[in-house]
This record gives structure tokens, sequence and C-alpha cells, in this order.
């Protein structure tokens, strides 16, 4: 299990013998039209996350009331159990 370990190599490591790629040439793009661009995608977002506010908030609900109904049907059950006749 000397593979396995955390302190070991990599699968990358083992096997990539060229060097890391520098991420620097991505961020010296030109600028034009980088802020409307910019708040483009920030509007794009911010109502992606205002959806799945809402779809986390439904779900969460419908999760809340279910646990609700069966821990009820759960007591039933066990009342009915235990009654004495």
């Amino acid at each position: 299990m000397e593979g396995n370990s955390s302190y070991g190599t990599s699968w990358a490591d083992q096997w990539d013998y060229g060097p890391d790629p520098h991420h620097d040439s991505y961020n010296k793009k030109s600028n034009t039209n980088n802020s409307s661009s910019t708040a483009k995608y920030k509007q794009k977002v911010g109502e992606g996350f205002g959806k799945t506010k809402a779809v986390a908030s439904t779900g969460f609900k419908k999760v809340k009331e279910g646990t609700s109904v069966g821990f009820h049907w759960i007591k039933d059950k066990y009342q009915k159990t235990t009654q004495k006749h």
C-alpha cells in the first residue's frame, strides 16, 4: 500500500515529466471592454445565485416537512405498540 500514501508522489508527479504551466500569460489580456464584460457576468451569476437559493430553500422545506411527517408516523407506531390493553 505504499503507492496510496499521502506522503508519496502523486500520479501526476510520477508520469508528468514536463514543467508546470504558468498562469501569468492568461492574466495579461487587454482591459478593453473588460468592465462591461465583468458587469454582465456578475449579473448572470447573481441571477443564478438567486435561482439556486430559491431551489435550495424549497428543497430544505420539503426535507423538513418530510422529516416531521416521518417522526410523527414513528411516534404513532411506537405509541400503538406500547399501549396497554
